[in-house]
C-alpha cells in the first residue's frame, strides 16, 4: 500500500470514529445540531403556557342555540374568577419578580362583577357559521386585594397596601344560531 492510500484510509476511519455512534448506515432523516436539547427559561414557558390558556378558555367565540321565543335575552354567566384575575395579570403583572430582591404579591382577594351591557345584533351571515346573532355582555369587574411588595435592596423593607383596587372590563361575546338549526330555514 502506498502512503497515500494509507492517509485516505487512515482519515476514513478517524472520520467514521468520530461521526458514527457504532452504527455506520443512517436511517430516516437527520436533524443535525436540532436534534440536540435546546434549553428554555422557565419564564418563557410560562408566558407560552398562559397564552395557550387564555387562547383555550377565554379567546374563542363559542356558537349557542337560537335563543327560544319569548325566552331570556340576557347573558347568565359572568367571567369566571380566573379568567378576571388572568386579565388583571396582563395588565398589572405580579409575577417574574427578583427573589429577595423585589417581590409582589396580591393577598385577601375580592371580586365583583357588575354587568354594564347586554345587547344582541340583529341577524348576520357570518362565514363557517351561517346565520346568526352576536349577542354583547360587557361586564365591569373590582379586584379588591391587599398588596404586599417585599424590596431586599438597598435596604430591605415591606409594603403593604391594605385597601388597592383594580377595575377590569371583560367582554363576553358569543354567537346565536338563528333560525330553525335542523331546517335551516330562519326566523
Amino acid at each position: 500500500m502506498s502512503t497515500k492510500s494509507l492517509c485516505c484510509s487512515l482519515l476514513l476511519a478517524v472520520g467514521c470514529l468520530f461521526t458514527g455512534s457504532g452504527c455506520i448506515a443512517q436511517f430516516g432523516p437527520n436533524l443535525g445540531f436540532l436534534a440536540f436539547p435546546i434549553p428554555v427559561s422557565p419564564l418563557q414557558q410560562k408566558k407560552h403556557e398562559d397564552a395557550h390558556w387564555m387562547h383555550e378558555r377565554y379567546e374563542r367565540v363559542s356558537i349557542l342555540d337560537p335563543i327560544p321565543a319569548g325566552g331570556p335575552v340576557m347573558a347568565v354567566d359572568p367571567p369566571s374568577d380566573d379568567q378576571v384575575m388572568r386579565v388583571l395579570e396582563t395588565i398589572r403583572p405580579v409575577q417574574g419578580g427578583i427573589p429577595m430582591l423585589y417581590e409582589v404579591q396580591r393577598n385577601n382577594v375580592l371580586i365583583r362583577k357588575e354587568k354594564i351591557a347586554d345587547f344582541i345584533d340583529p341577524v348576520r351571515v357570518y362565514p363557517l357559521i351561517g346565520p346568526a346573532r352576536l349577542h354583547h355582555a360587557r361586564w365591569k369587574c373590582t379586584v379588591y386585594f391587599t398588596e404586599t411588595k417585599r424590596i431586599g435592596w438597598p435596604i430591605p423593607h415591606t409594603l403593604v397596601d391594605e385597601d388597592t383596587r383594580e377595575v377590569v372590563y371583560i367582554d363576553m361575546d358569543h354567537l346565536h344560531m338563528a333560525g330553525d338549526v335542523n331546517t335551516g330555514k330562519g326566523g
